[in-house]
């Protein structure tokens, strides 16, 4: 009976694992995941992102154990973890889910070769897209770089495929203790700053499944409406189970549509259309990195490599910690830091902040949005800050600027998303909690609000701040 690796990567599940599904079938599992965190070249998971890890890996685990099986984790690099685990065990096949980012398309390539040299065989499937990269493609043969007739094609597309059934048992050889794996304990961050997260969250494929039969009861049908309300729980939180694989986007679409209808869950103006137009983006942005491998650290539009970036530190520490002294822009950045996540509007107007009002290069974003984001995904990250900054697909007008104060006053009206998260705020009247500094004294008084006390006042000023980005965006714009 051959023995085959299944090498998990972002796809930390057993149902609706093709390369899981099709080594049960062909004989013997080995079940095998491998830690490469020190791997310099890569954009390996941030602190965030290695706490969701090692709780997925333990549900993971727990799973694999309920079939007969148990994982495998091994220190990395994966060429060498995986020919060890191949010689201990006698397997004779590798088989993994594809990933797309640049990294991993030149490494999975390079592995294949070397294993086939070993007399492996090794194959790889897609557990992690509904479309392949290479599927979508314009009528002359070119990527999309704009979402909507992307998704347009997407739909015109063959449907896709249905979610594959879990194994119902597993069939494992005995692994020699030669192999000296790692405990998937060592893997579970357990620090001080990880409360607000295991307090938010509960990752595993499980609660992933049950997360999205909450959503769908509950609150799909509003979707449409209620997705763009920071204050209220109206999006499906699935990111960082998407990016994680606890479930995939076929169990995702799939449901929806026969929660909401068969084909009428595609329906323009329902709440579902919304959802999986959503889904979509996630397509768009893997669809974009595959084929554009340089964007993580440069921009799409050239001219951008000559903008007038600022460096300034201190505006930068501000933003982070959630201390420019606007409101919305310190709620979303202070639920990040405690939750590990935060709202798609208000990543909108954090991220147009930082780049429009403080000049501050959009790197500078992305890297903290990397390293705090439980949903920290490379295609998703990329995509959201390089069209924040106007510098990516799908940009246009590339000269927006938020305006932080409207922006408030129009997504969290009555302020209490921004009292939730700033609750120094807390007791100031809605006509003035998105602009404290222009509030009265009284007012201020009475709410206990003291500018550049218990409040910082703002760092820039939104109408020499709008003008300045303006001046800068000017010095491309004829050649953008």
């Amino acid at each position: 009976m051959p023995t085959t690796v299944v090498w998990f990567r972002q796809d930390l599940r057993i149902a609706d694992n093709p390369a899981l599904l099709e080594a049960a079938e062909r004989g013997e599992v080995v079940p095998v995941y491998v830690v490469e965190d020190t791997d310099a070249g890569a954009w390996v998971p941030g602190g965030a992102g290695r706490w969701w890890r090692g709780e997925s890996l333990r549900d993971l685990d727990c799973a694999l154990q309920k079939l007969g099986s148990r994982l495998i984790v091994l220190e990395g690099p994966a060429a060498d973890a995986l020919e060890r685990v191949a010689d201990a065990t006698g397997a004779t096949g590798v088989v993994w889910n594809r990933r797309y980012d640049p990294d991993a398309v030149c490494r999975d390539r390079d592995l294949k070769s070397r294993l086939r040299q070993r007399g492996l065989e090794v194959w790889s499937c897609n557990g992690s897209l509904l479309f392949e990269p290479w599927q979508i493609k314009t009528l002359g043969g070119d990527p999309y770089k704009i979402f909507t007739p992307f998704a347009r094609t997407c739909l015109k597309f063959s449907a896709p495929r249905q979610p594959l059934a879990a194994p119902e048992r597993l069939r494992s050889p005995k692994v020699p203790s030669t192999l000296t794996p790692r405990s998937i304990e060592s893997l579970c961050v357990h620090e001080q700053w990880t409360g607000g997260l295991a307090e938010t969250w509960q990752p595993g494929s499980l609660f992933s499944i049950n997360n999205l039969a909450d959503f769908l009861e509950d609150k799909v049908e509003d979707y449409g409406d209620n997705r763009e309300k920071p204050f209220l729980d109206g999006t499906s939180r699935l990111s960082p189970r998407l990016h994680f694989g606890e479930i995939s986007p076929h169990q995702v679409w799939h449901a929806t549509v026969a929660r909401c209808g068969g084909a009428g869950a595609l329906d323009p103006g329902t709440g579902s259309e919304a959802f999986l137009r959503e889904l979509l983006w996630r397509e768009f942005g893997h669809h974009i990195l595959f084929h554009f491998p340089h964007l993580p650290t440069e921009p799409l539009r050239a001219p951008f490599r000559r903008f007038p970036w600022a460096d300034d530190k201190t505006n930068r520490n501000a933003w982070r910690f959630g201390r420019t002294g606007y409101p919305i822009v310190d709620a979303g950045m202070r639920q990040l830091r405690l939750t590990g996540w935060m709202h798609n509007r208000v990543r909108m107007i954090t991220g147009s902040f930082l780049v429009k009002h403080l000049l501050e290069h959009w790197l500078h974003g992305a890297r903290w949005f990397w390293d705090n984001l439980v949903d920290a995904d490379l295609a998703s990250n990329t995509l959201g800050w390089q069209w924040v900054a106007g510098s990516g697909p799908d940009a246009a007008p590339y000269f927006r600027i938020f305006n932080p104060v409207r922006q408030g006053e129009k997504f969290d009206p009555e302020g209490h998303y921004v009292r939730r998260w700033v609750p120094e705020l807390g007791t100031l009247p809605a006509s003035h909690i998105h602009a404290p500094w222009e509030a009265p004294g009284d007012v201020l008084a009475r709410g206990g609000v003291r500018l550049g006390e218990t409040y910082p006042t703002p760092i820039v000023d939104h109408k020499h701040a709008r003008a300045r980005a303006l001046d800068a965006l000017e010095t491309i714009k004829h050649s953008a």
